[in-house]
């Protein structure tokens, strides 16, 4: 293993100066990092095993190769554990993936967030959250892993808000997006093992994605019910226009309803699929289509995504409480797809 970082020394007096350093060269995501000395990236290193001249991805649209190194850099930045690396660079492995398609979502004015769904078992060994306040604060392995990725956009890739990160909202999830499924209280396959891996692998799955969006329904007492609720606020959510990809999120309640009824992640993806369709005739009355009304608009339906095999379905929430979740994809048809990465044990 190599053992010479070749990153720049930046010699400072206190700790202090060294956070206010990273400020002021651009370094930061707006929030205090913690200084990437050079035994805490070596920690991280060795934790994964890599050598730091490894190379992780390759962003061809930037021609950009990103080293284990410049992670694990970004990682103790973010405020990383050394063991939560292996995820990260899982992570950076898929959006450095030509399906999912970096200059895209890294540039796009809509402003996408890289949202990572954890399986597996490593999900469980580093507390990475499932459960209450999915989203939202509170578990380090959530919040510093999302932000170590983001921070590898920005310092490596370059994606800065101003230059090469043009979006014109953004919205929270760009600082950190992280989840894992609730692979315990699931009666579901997990996503993972949908998408070729085994139960026993660890995960991540990457996606270029809007904020989520919040549903309630407390009425009803079938997957049906539930899922109507849902369709109708997805089908007149995002572009509608052909993003690539959705996510949809089903919390405790709503997954034990839908599971009660019997159906499965399949009949799931089926039902939306079919419920949220837009005929031309409204996308063209609401500005989302261009041309005049024609005879067979109000009959001519479009498909919210190509197939129902592009609605990721993901078990993870909170106990209680009557609410779901879904997060359109970021783009157009197959401009990024969402990519699945083994996450390698040292």
């Amino acid at each position: 293993m190599a053992t010479v970082l070749s990153s720049t020394r930046h010699q400072l007096d206190d700790t202090v100066d060294a956070i206010e350093y990273c400020f002021e060269r651009g370094w930061s995501d707006g929030l205090p990092v913690i200084p990437p000395a050079e035994a805490r990236v070596r920690a991280m290193l060795d934790a994964a095993g890599l050598a730091p001249d490894h190379q992780v991805g390759y962003v061809e649209h930037r021609a950009v190769a990103i080293t284990a190194e410049k992670v694990a850099v970004n990682a103790v930045m973010a405020g990383c554990k050394p063991e939560y690396l292996a995820v990260v660079i899982a992570a950076v492995q898929g959006i450095s993936d030509p399906r999912w398609s970096y200059h895209g979502p890294g540039t796009s004015t809509a402003g996408a967030g890289v949202l990572m769904i954890v399986n597996g078992p490593i999900a469980r060994r580093l507390d990475v959250n499932a459960g209450d306040n999915l989203f939202g604060p509170g578990w380090r392995a959530n919040l510093t892993i999302g932000r170590a990725v983001r921070l590898v956009m920005r310092n490596v890739c370059g994606s800065r808000p101003g230059t090469l990160d043009r979006g014109t909202l953004g919205h929270p999830g760009r600082l950190s997006y992280v989840i894992a499924e609730n692979e315990a209280e699931s009666p579901w396959t997990p996503l993972h093992v949908e998408r070729g891996l085994e139960p026993e692998q660890s995960a991540v799955t990457v996606m270029a994605a809007e904020g989520p969006r919040q549903f309630y329904n407390q009425l009803s007492s079938t997957a049906e019910g539930v899922l109507t609720t849902l369709a109708d606020d997805m089908r007149i959510s995002g572009n509608v226009m052909g993003q690539p990809m959705y996510a949809v999120v089903l919390a405790g309640e709503h997954m034990r309803t839908i599971a009660k009824s019997g159906w499965g992640k399949t009949e799931i993806r089926a039902f939306l699929f079919e419920h949220t369709r837009n005929s031309h005739a409204h996308l063209k009355r609401t500005q989302r289509m261009s041309g005049e009304l024609r005879p067979g608009d109000e009959t001519l339906m479009r498909p919210l995504v190509e197939s129902p095999d592009d609605i990721l379905v993901v078990a993870a929430g909170g106990r209680a409480g009557a609410f779901s979740a879904y997060i359109p994809g970021w783009g157009s048809k197959r401009s990024s797809q969402a990519v699945t990465v083994a996450v390698a044990q040292p």
